[in-house]
C-alpha cells in the first residue's frame, strides 16, 4: 500500500486534496512513511550473539498495515474475550448517497446521527415482543470509505443472537417472526 501511494499520491493529492477531509490525507502521509528512515529508527543487540539489527520506526497511525499491526492484533483478541458464548450477527447501516456530501462537511454530527439511528432501530427491534422483547448489546464500527477509496458512509454492528429481559433478570433467545 505504501508504494502505491508514494508513486500516485502526489497526484491524487494535487487532483482530490482540496475535496478531502484532512484525516485521509494524514493517512496516507504516515502510511508512506511507516518503517522508513523519514521516521526515524532504533538498533538492538541480540543478548545472546551480540549481533545488532537496525529497525525504522512506525508511524502508529491506526489506518496503517504496517504500523498498528500489532495493537490491532492485541485488540481484536481482547475484544474476543469479551464475546458472549452466542451466534452474533452482522448488520450494516449505510447513509444514502444524497447524503454523503453533507456527510463530508459535516463529519461529526453525521456521523453521530447514523450511530444513533442505527442502534436505535436494532434496540426498537429487540424491544418488540414479536422478535425478542429485550435489551440488546451492540457494537458499532463506522467506515467512511470503500476499498477503492470512494465515499461510503456505513456502520457495521456486531450483535448477539438474543439479549437481556427489561429487568435484566434472564438471557433472552431471539423468537423467530411469524
Amino acid at each position: 500500500m505504501a508504494d502505491i501511494f508514494q508513486l500516485h499520491g502526489p497526484a491524487y493529492r494535487a487532483q482530490c486534496a482540496d475535496r478531502l477531509p484532512k484525516s485521509p490525507l494524514a493517512a496516507l502521509e504516515a502510511i508512506v512513511q511507516c518503517r522508513t528512515a523519514a521516521l526515524g529508527g532504533h538498533v538492538s543487540q541480540c543478548t545472546e550473539c551480540g549481533e545488532l539489527e537496525y529497525s525504522d520506526h512506525s508511524c502508529k497511525h491506526r489506518h496503517c498495515p504496517k504500523g498498528q499491526n500489532e495493537a490491532v492484533t492485541q485488540w481484536v483478541e481482547q475484544q474476543r474475550a469479551l464475546l458472549l458464548p452466542v451466534p452474533y450477527f452482522l448488520v450494516t447501516f449505510t447513509l444514502p448517497e444524497a447524503l454523503r456530501g453533507v456527510a463530508r462537511a459535516h463529519q461529526a454530527p453525521l456521523y453521530n446521527m447514523l450511530f444513533q439511528t442505527s442502534a436505535a432501530a436494532l434496540q426498537a427491534l429487540a424491544l418488540d415482543p414479536k422478535y425478542l422483547g429485550g435489551q440488546l448489546g451492540m457494537v458499532g464500527v463506522l467506515h467512511t470509505w470503500t476499498r477503492e477509496m470512494a465515499s461510503h458512509p456505513h456502520i457495521h454492528s456486531l450483535v448477539p443472537g438474543g439479549g437481556l429481559a427489561l429487568d435484566g433478570s434472564q438471557w433472552l433467545s431471539p423468537r423467530s417472526a411469524e
